[in-house]
């Protein structure tokens, strides 16, 4: 991974997605891009004709006008927000060691765009909740949900707090998606020298397939240098993932963005957003 896109806004998330971005970006030596779009679409000036009919042509000229002014004081106000926004995540990545930010602001919609923005880099990263969102612990931001369906690159959703990361957790399932986090943790460099967990949920610890999988991730990442430590956990995976790593005190949640047995390209599985309401540390999600 050499380059990495970092969806900035005006969130409380947002200084946080900046520190894992550098903290990120310094471990792989890559480029970060700093992108923050303004949507427009709700700021479309009147038609005359909505007003002609009711008040008459000259006080619909004359109103017409200072919607017009308003639109372009507002347009200013949006550039300069945007200009802050971006020296804000430029001022973090750089002063924690990044070389190289390159600052991008677009207009129109981040989810309309976001197949041109992603084709050219590795990671995305972005806060868990957007600006506009709330800060109840199980919302989620209405942009995430659908970049996560849109990506075919991995996704880290951060947390509201930063954290040096130093413990993982990954929670193996045997899916494609979480064979490609093994080989992202044998082959890179983001994540060499940390702890690692390895967790696998299971209807009761002696299931057959549980074990398998979990010693089929146990010699993988161990080709990397790791020396992870291993369970076989019991329950609803989305319950039973939260507690293990809240008692593990885990920095960082590496899992799937699709369940093993899901096949519809557009759909979440239900345990990967379910984690996401619940879990108060960054989600690094992979395709």
């Amino acid at each position: 991974m050499k380059r990495i896109l970092l969806c900035a806004d005006g969130s409380v998330f947002a200084h946080s997605s900046y520190q894992y971005a550098a903290w990120l970006a310094t471990r792989l030596t890559a480029t970060v891009d700093v992108l923050y779009v303004t949507d427009e679409r709700s700021q479309a000036v009147m038609e005359t004709s909505n007003f002609s009919g009711s008040i008459g042509i000259d006080a619909s000229d004359v109103l017409l006008n200072q919607l017009v002014e308003l639109e372009h004081q507002k347009a200013k106000l949006n550039h300069q927000r945007a200009k802050e926004i971006l020296q804000t995540a430029q001022q973090v990545l750089t002063s924690q060691g990044v070389e190289t930010v390159n600052l991008r602001h677009e207009t129109g919609s981040l989810i309309d765009r976001f197949d041109e923005f992603e084709a050219q880099v590795d990671l995305v990263i972005l806060g868990k909740r957007g600006e506009s969102a709330g800060l109840a612990s199980g919302h989620l931001g209405a942009n995430l949900e659908r970049i996560i369906r849109a990506s075919h690159k991995p996704c880290l959703v951060t947390s509201s707090q930063f954290k040096p990361i130093q413990r993982l957790l990954l929670a193996y399932d045997g899916s494609i998606s979480c064979k490609k986090i093994l080989d992202f943790l044998v082959h890179s460099s983001a994540f060499a020298g940390l702890d690692l967990y390895i967790v696998t949920v299971a209807k009761h610890a002696e299931d057959e397939t549980a074990i398998s999988r979990i010693n089929e991730a146990n010699q993988q990442v161990r080709l990397g240098g790791f020396e992870p430590v291993c369970c076989i956990v019991e329950g609803h995976p989305e319950q039973a993932i939260a507690e293990y790593a809240e008692e593990s005190n885990i920095d960082l949640l590496l899992m799937g963005a699709y369940g093993h047995n899901r096949i519809r390209h557009l759909v979440i599985g239900s345990t990967t957003t379910q984690m996401l309401r619940r879990s108060h540390i960054p989600v690094l999600l992979f395709r």
